[in-house]
């Protein structure tokens, strides 16, 4: 594989695994409730946050593993596990309850930040398969120069999604409440099949099944 085909099948890879489509309405439903301007914080933040994660991953992935004494197989039982969280809540309205009992304080500049940075980053972007995937990868890139070859490439994927978040924002107004609360609910479901999956993969991995 010459090194164009390389680069070309890092980026099918990470577009892959970061899935912006599936993504987007995702993206919407965890941020019910926000504003325009709060919602593209939160892209750019959680866009930007994961691209940091991943481009580390790429430079000192399987050294950060190592060092730690972590397996991937672990890395998506633990993904796997905060992951069925979220959609639990999804699923029952946990976090509508939450946002009624404290009013539109709710949102504030620490609730985007956090959102941000878990779900939407952490594991939903830069999740145990876009991780596993940018190591895998960096084995193929190993001069530096190759290592910076594929952090343009994450860079790119991550502007695709981020362009991607920004469009899915527009389609709220569309939805309702009704299209809304059923939306949630079954992304919420298949989340929890998708956590589900992370789980039973990191067990056939960690223990060789």
């Amino acid at each position: 594989m010459n090194h164009l085909d390389l680069l070309i099948n890092a980026l099918t890879t990470i577009l892959v695994t970061i899935d912006p489509p599936g993504l987007a309405p995702i993206f919407l439903s965890l941020t019910m409730g926000m504003s325009r301007q709060q919602r593209f914080i939160v892209a750019w933040r959680g866009s930007l946050i994961a691209f940091f994660i991943l481009a580390a991953f790429a430079l000192f992935g399987n050294g950060i593993l190592s060092l730690l004494g972590i397996s991937i197989g672990a890395f998506r039982i633990a993904g796997g596990m905060l992951l069925f969280w979220i959609a639990f809540e999804m699923i029952f309205e946990k976090r509508n309850e939450r946002k009624e009992k404290t009013g539109e304080v709710a949102i504030t500049r620490d609730h985007i930040h956090n959102i941000a940075v878990f779900p939407l980053a952490l594991p939903l972007i830069a999740g145990p398969g876009a991780i596993s995937a940018t190591i895998l990868l960096s084995g193929s890139f190993s001069s530096t120069i190759d290592r910076l070859e594929l952090i343009a490439v994450i860079a790119l994927c991550l502007g695709i999604l981020f362009a991607a978040l920004v469009i899915a924002e527009r389609i709220d107004r569309f939805l309702g409440v009704t299209g809304r609360a059923i939306l949630t609910r079954l992304l919420g479901v298949i989340l929890a099949a998708l956590a589900v999956q992370f789980v039973v993969d990191g067990i056939r991995s960690a223990f060789a099944i």
